[in-house]
């Protein structure tokens, strides 16, 4: 399958280079590894949720306080992905890959599936961000509309009234539908991009999956006396309680108005250079404290994570400071926006995505 193109722009390309080296002497010029602190956390967020679970199992016949220590292991799933999983599917938590490989394990063993969401990740998301049928974390579904120049249908059309319904079983989809679909549908593009999956890539999923569904809900109900409704109620809060943390996160730095959604033309070419589409589909967030650095993985500098990926979250302060500056001498468009504006943006995103074409020009006519 011919994938698209990014337009040749022998200019932008020597920018780009010129950034690159002023970020590498910026990051050479801090003396401490700042990776060890995200090395700590390979320990600690692991341990803290399964702490969580095996305080929940002692506490089953309580269900305030088991359904409690379900929805404090959602909020950290999330923590684990932001800070673990995110990174070791970039390589920067450990040098070595395999350590790396290690930990993008845990992914497994918190119910999504790390082979594929790596797929997704690297070689569909990071490729081709905003680029419909391309960028698979912001993938097109049948319930919402994320992108402008598709028309809506059915349920789309009141998507910015019942968004609060489905984003809550936005990981429930993840764990239970998408991973399936991208491993046995043929019509997926990761099948299409990247090939056949191994035989053993898609027993480990399935294995992994069995294992997920027999910890977090079989193994209260046989050996500590939980019913199987609380069990199943406190597993479905911490699905829900994770999704919308996360969604919280994601959806404020590539799904805006303000960002592009770059249309292929019919020789699959894009409109920007590499550099510039990143740009013009990415922003960041002003929110820039203790908290959203050291907690939540600096999720805030997302224009320096599109740019320079190989380099951890433990940086992005410093690189984007490089990057701002770089912008403002350039001409490009770097955008950054509060974390509940974004949201709103989002918000207005899927309001206008519910309203036809031909309605738009009818009310403007």
């Amino acid at each position: 399958m011919d994938k698209p193109i990014y337009q040749k722009n022998t200019e932008e390309t020597l920018l780009f280079n010129k950034l690159r080296k002023r970020v590498k002497d910026r990051v050479a010029s801090i003396p401490e590894n700042r990776d060890v602190s995200i090395q700590w956390k390979v320990i600690i967020l692991p341990l803290l949720y399964f702490g969580l679970y095996t305080a929940a199992l002692v506490n089953a016949q309580y269900l305030f306080m088991y359904s409690v220590l379900f929805a404090s292991m959602g909020i950290l799933l999330v923590l684990i992905y932001l800070n673990l999983i995110h990174e070791a599917a970039h390589n920067n938590i450990f040098k070595s890959k395999k350590l790396n490989a290690l930990v993008l394990r845990i992914f497994d063993l918190v119910g999504a599936n790390s082979y594929i969401w790596k797929k997704r990740h690297i070689v569909s998301h990071h490729a081709y961000p905003n680029v419909d049928g391309w960028d698979t974390d912001i993938e097109q579904s049948g319930v919402l509309k994320i992108y402008p120049h598709i028309e809506p249908k059915g349920i789309q059309k009141i998507q910015h009234r019942i968004f609060f319904l489905i984003y809550p079983l936005y990981l429930f989809n993840w764990m239970f539908i998408r991973d399936f679909r991208d491993f046995f549908d043929k019509n997926r593009i990761i099948l299409k991009t990247q090939g056949a999956i191994p035989l053993s890539e898609k027993i480990k999923m399935i294995i992994f999956k069995l294992f997920y569904f027999f910890y977090q809900i079989a193994v209260p109900v046989i050996f500590f006396e939980a019913s199987l409704g609380l069990a199943l109620g406190a597993w479905l809060i911490q699905i829900m309680v994770a999704s919308i943390f996360a969604l919280f996160v994601l959806l404020p730095l590539h799904p805006l108005p303000d960002n592009e959604f770059p249309q292929l033309d019919e020789e699959k070419n894009l409109p920007y250079s590499w550099l510039r589409h990143q740009f013009e589909v990415t922003n960041d967030l002003k929110e820039n404290n203790w908290f959203v650095r050291h907690v939540l993985g600096n999720f805030n500098y997302h224009v320096a994570h599109h740019l320079f990926p190989n380099y951890s979250y433990a940086y992005y302060d410093e690189i984007t400071d490089e990057i701002k500056e770089f912008a403002r001498e350039n001409n490009l468009n770097y955008k950054r926006f509060s974390m509940f504006t974004a949201l709103g943006k989002h918000y207005q995103l899927l309001k206008s995505n519910a309203t036809s074409i031909s309605e738009v020009m009818e009310e403007t006519m």
